[in-house]
């Protein structure tokens, strides 16, 4: 079976949709790969979560009411989609009985970085992991994407209040959870 060619910018059968999901998905690939990364521990399963996320994207491209409002209709998709994948985990680990093996580490460091660092971001990683999802969600999109209240309020379908008070419980939580070594290091 031959395989189909997809045309390019300018030529027949290539339109708006195309254009514009090939314009986020230059711009907020990488940015969408390590939110998902840092909800799942996982650089593959993060990639194909947001691969799924603009394949959808492209597939409603149009159905959405408002297509400036895309990039956050992404970065819902990859939250959702890495909850799916946070459930289905603890499903299968549940079936299997089996303890859950240590994520692999992030790969999106720098090769030279120094041993201490390391450390300290799996030691905050670690902290986050055993925070509730919500806090867990929230303090990503906040001091990961730097999103603002509201912002985060729109990609978790959730108030503005509701994103104060889970960062704020999020951020004493995950202070409690890191050693104070590592808090003075700021």
């Amino acid at each position: 079976m031959a395989q189909r060619v997809r045309p390019g910018p300018g030529a027949p059968g290539w339109d708006d949709a195309d254009a514009a999901v090939e314009q986020l998905y230059a711009g907020h690939w990488r940015q969408l790969v390590r939110l998902s990364v840092l909800l799942v521990r996982d650089q593959g399963t993060a990639e194909e979560v947001v691969q799924d996320a603009f394949v959808e994207l492209h597939r409603r491209w149009g159905r959405l009411e408002d297509p400036d409002k895309a990039l956050a209709y992404l970065r819902q998709t990859v939250v959702n989609r890495s909850r799916s994948v946070l459930r289905h985990r603890k499903v299968v680990n549940r079936h299997l009985d089996q303890e859950r093996a240590r994520p692999e580490t992030l790969h999106t460091a720098a090769a030279d970085e120094s041993v201490a660092h390391a450390d300290r971001r799996d030691a905050v990683l670690d902290a986050l992991r055993r925070l509730p999802r919500r806090q867990r969600e929230v303090l990503v999109l906040r001091y990961y994407l730097d999103l603002s209240e509201g912002e985060i309020a729109t990609t978790l379908g959730v108030s503005r209040g509701s994103i104060k008070s889970h960062a704020s419980r999020g951020a004493a939580a995950l202070r409690a959870l890191l050693p104070d070594s590592l808090l003075e290091g700021r």
